[in-house]
């Protein structure tokens, strides 16, 4: 009797209100804000957009709790909610929630109903399922009321399992692990080098060369979210995207500053730990002068200054240029040095084929950079971020970004001239480089339908009705096509040295 008693008390001012603060967490990263609700008995939905910091951490923990005070009430009044929070990805459900949200406002109607934010799943509903609702009446006896919902409740041993997957991914979306391709490339490409050359191999070291050069990779990345933090150049950038604006971890509340720039110099200590250990194998001593020690020196030293002072070479237009030394021959040649001691130690070091190996890897990684900028053009311009994107196209409120694609389409194309005579080399020079490598050819066609993409794009730009907010994002397509002719390049060139040490 009581708890019917509870029950409809709580469920009168659930029913009675329309507003709740929401507080969610993650890693001690507090955040808290004001949503309209509607509730089906103790369950309640809300929408949202999904790069909210709200919904961002609800991914990474689902534990929120709310507070529902409504208007007019006498005394000192509210519900306190603990409880889980997920996003509802059933159509029909979703489809329904929007509905009896729509009734309590229709403040939202307009970006609900846009076909442009569902694409592209910037839209969401979200439903809270209750575990303890906490009815307080200050001024009634008691003052203090719970109703628990055991159904709602995680086992402990799930509760464990979700937790750790989650940080675990979240460690994994800071250091933006789907990217470590251009990390692979130049690594395997200089061991594939080295294998033309002499037809053998050390696979031990080979992993723990692509395990540095990955831990290198994840600390640059850590580092430039953490630098670009700072200089609050990816808190203006609007028109962030899987492959520009960082990995905002930061900004959805994920990661702490103080924990990005932690995680950043663990994972570059890690890096010094697996270069000096190498190096002591190899020489015999830690810091024994070897070019693989200034190698190391160098790509530390780029994956840090490329953001951060007092450096900050992307921040100079020299940005490019770092990525396409470091991803390019830095760790070409690193790899290449490091099989030559393993399996050679008494022979002269041939390194001139891995630095010519490496060309069209480090031009095509750089333009990954060069395309992505195209989105990042507004918010590099307000923070002052002179890349090569802004410099070109700095032409007034509106970019001219007819510029720089005309950049780019250049530069890929010598890419492909220059494998072209690498090929060619490749039959009367065989110490230089392989005719296999005429296979990298072949993603010639990804570049043609990027290219396309890219200036039906631009027309799409210039025109005098377009909509310069959504217009960057439906250049994504031409970011994926040359990410996708960056891997395939590099993995034919790979195969085409492997093949010309084997035939």
């Amino acid at each position: 009797m009581e708890q019917n008693k509870l029950d409809k008390k709580i469920l009168d001012m659930l029913n009675k209100g329309n507003v709740l603060t929401l507080a969610t967490s993650v890693g001690g990263n507090a955040s808290a804000a004001n949503i309209y609700y509607y509730n089906d008995g103790f369950d309640i939905y809300f929408f949202t957009f999904n790069p909210t910091r709200k919904a961002e951490q609800i991914r990474v923990n689902p534990e929120v709790q709310c507070v529902v005070r409504p208007d007019g009430e006498e005394g000192i009044k509210e519900l306190q909610i603990t409880g889980y929070a997920h996003q509802i990805k059933d159509p029909d459900e979703a489809e329904k929630a929007k509905k009896n949200i729509l009734s309590v406002t229709k403040a939202f109607q307009n970006q609900m109903d846009d076909e442009f934010l569902q694409k592209n799943k910037i839209t969401g509903y979200y439903k809270i399922v209750p575990t303890v609702i906490k009815y307080v009446d200050f001024y009634s006896d008691p003052q203090f009321e719970w109703k628990e919902f055991p159904q709602n409740q995680k086992s402990l041993l799930s509760n464990i399992a979700s937790k750790f997957l989650k940080k675990v991914g979240l460690y994994f979306r800071e250091m933006r692990a789907p990217f470590f391709t251009a990390t692979i490339v130049p690594v395997a490409l200089g061991a594939s080098v080295f294998y033309y050359q002499t037809g053998v191999f050390h696979w031990p070291y080979f992993w723990l060369s692509l395990l540095g050069a990955i831990l290198a990779h994840a600390g640059t990345n850590v580092a430039n979210d953490y630098s670009d933090h700072i200089t609050r150049n990816d808190e203006v950038n609007k028109l962030f995207s899987l492959f520009n604006g960082g990995s905002r971890v930061i900004q959805a509340g994920l990661m702490s500053p103080t924990q990005a720039f932690v995680y950043a110099i663990a994972l570059f200590a890690s890096v010094i730990w697996i270069g000096l250990s190498l190096n002591a194998s190899l020489h015999g001593a830690y810091f024994a002068l070897s070019p693989l020690l200034w190698i190391g020196i160098a790509g530390i030293a780029l994956g840090i200054f490329y953001t951060a002072n007092p450096f900050r070479l992307s921040y100079h237009g020299l940005g490019d240029i770092a990525v396409m030394l470091g991803f390019g021959p830095v760790m070409a040649l690193g790899t290449h040095y490091v099989q030559t001691q393993a399996m050679l130690p008494m022979e002269t070091w041939q390194y001139p084929p891995a630095i010519i190996a490496s060309i069209p890897v480090a031009i095509l990684v750089g333009l990954i950079l060069f395309i992505n900028g195209f989105q990042d053009f507004i918010a590099d311009r307000e923070v002052g971020k002179r890349t090569w994107v802004v410099r070109l196209a700095d032409s007034g409120d509106i970019a001219d970004f007819a510029k720089p694609f005309n950049v780019y389409k250049i530069s890929i194309y010598i890419t492909f001239l220059y494998i072209l005579v690498l090929g060619i080399v490749g039959f009367f020079y065989s110490q230089i480089s392989s005719p296999w490598v005429l296979l990298a050819l072949i993603p010639f066609i990804l570049v043609r339908k990027g290219i396309k993409s890219g200036e039906e794009w631009l027309d799409k730009w210039s025109s005098k009705d377009a909509d310069r907010q959504k217009l960057p994002y439906e250049l994504l397509p031409v970011n994926v096509t040359h990410i996708g002719t960056h891997l395939t390049v590099g993995v034919l060139l790979i195969l085409g040295y492997f093949l010309g040490g084997i035939i």
